[in-house]
């Protein structure tokens, strides 16, 4: 008997990779066509309110759950399989070292028993999931194992906005996982296909902006710092008295008054670059490095106009937007012009729906 999968190549069942940020809930969804080649099917955006998820925390669970039904009823997609992610602070990673050609079974035991070592809590009370990365680089015959742990109501609270969404969780990950699987791909279109190069990715969310520094996939340095696009928010109240909600839905349009540019939006990139600047620096002085080789920006508010360039001015190091569809096929299903003003916001979504595919 042939195996059908023999005769018709098969793709994995079709993800929706759904991102949730203190401000608002992106989805995406790929696919691959005959040459191998992704494509984006559909993706989608819905603003949350200040105050619904604060910290990675879900604080109004209906409200979010409503959201994500509108991000995907907005989408038009038939997919309920969804791939989401917890914050970073919410799971303990560990690299450890294990002796090679364990079954799964031993697999696990040893994990449990290295995992009581490094986890605070009781292991009744965290969800744990391992990942064999390879050979280790250091003892021969021995295997890298990333062990990954999270209180369980963390993971009941994602999986429960999923099935409230009447969406059906498959894969739970790590937002910082899922961004940097997705800059990967940018990563490699670099000059000599990013091999060695040391690139350091900024997230600018709402209230923080998360920095990974990468060279060849490995994470060299990571923070987080408190400062992000609801500042600029801010300014436009205290500028023009509108409310909060009036800023925000008037700064995502561009309808804004004429002074806008000059008197707001430009001293707040500045500062924005400033930050960015203090960050490298922080990240030299606690490193033995020195420099760079390229930034990327992602997150909500890294497509502000300028942003880019003075952040190139600020540092002396070459800065690009990171646009996770770069390279990608577009289906009829998105709107393009749009999707490309927003590309950055999604970087974390694109990560979790490349999970997919086998990496």
């Amino acid at each position: 008997m042939i195996a059908l999968g023999s005769l018709f190549s098969r793709q994995p069942a079709p993800l929706l990779g759904l991102d949730i940020s203190s401000s608002s809930v992106k989805l995406v969804e790929l696919s691959r066509d005959k040459e191998g080649n992704l494509v984006l099917e559909r993706c989608a955006i819905e603003p949350l309110e200040r105050g619904w998820i604060t910290d990675g925390n879900v604080e109004k669970f209906d409200e979010v759950a409503e959201a994500m039904r509108r991000v995907v009823k907005k989408s038009g997609t038939r997919t309920r399989n969804v791939a989401m992610a917890l914050p970073p602070s919410s799971v303990i990673t560990k690299k450890i070292i294990l002796p090679g050609g364990l079954s799964e079974q031993e697999l696990e035991v040893q994990v449990e028993a290295e995992a009581n070592q490094y986890i605070p809590f009781s292991l009744d009370e965290v969800s744990l999931d391992f990942c064999v990365i390879g050979p280790s680089s250091n003892s021969a015959g021995d295997v890298e194992v990333l062990i990954a742990a999270s209180r369980k109501e963390k993971v009941q609270d994602r999986q429960g906005l999923a099935e409230a969404a009447g969406l059906k969780p498959v894969v739970l990950d790590v937002e910082s996982y899922a961004s940097r699987l997705a800059a990967g791909r940018l990563i490699r279109s670099l000059p000599s296909e990013g091999k060695d190069t040391m690139v350091a990715l900024f997230e600018v969310g709402a209230f923080t902006t998360s920095m990974q520094v990468i060279r060849n996939d490995e994470v060299l340095y990571d923070r987080d710092q408190a400062f992000g696009g609801a500042q600029l928010t801010q300014l436009i109240v205290r500028q023009y008295g509108f409310s909060p909600e009036e800023a925000e839905a008037k700064k995502r349009s561009g309808d804004l008054p004429e002074d806008y540019a000059a008197g707001v939006l430009k001293p707040f990139v500045d500062s924005l670059a400033q930050e960015v600047a203090r960050a490298l620096q922080f990240f030299f002085t606690s490193t033995p490095h020195n420099r760079v080789d390229h930034i990327m920006l992602a997150g909500g508010s890294a497509a502000l106009p300028g942003l880019s360039e003075a952040v190139t001015a600020q540092t002396s190091f070459p800065c690009s937007l990171a646009n996770p569809f770069e390279g990608m096929h577009v289906g009829e299903g998105v709107r393009e012009k749009k999707m490309r003003r927003e590309a950055p916001s999604y970087l974390t979504s694109c990560g979790l729906a490349m999970r997919r595919f086998p990496q």
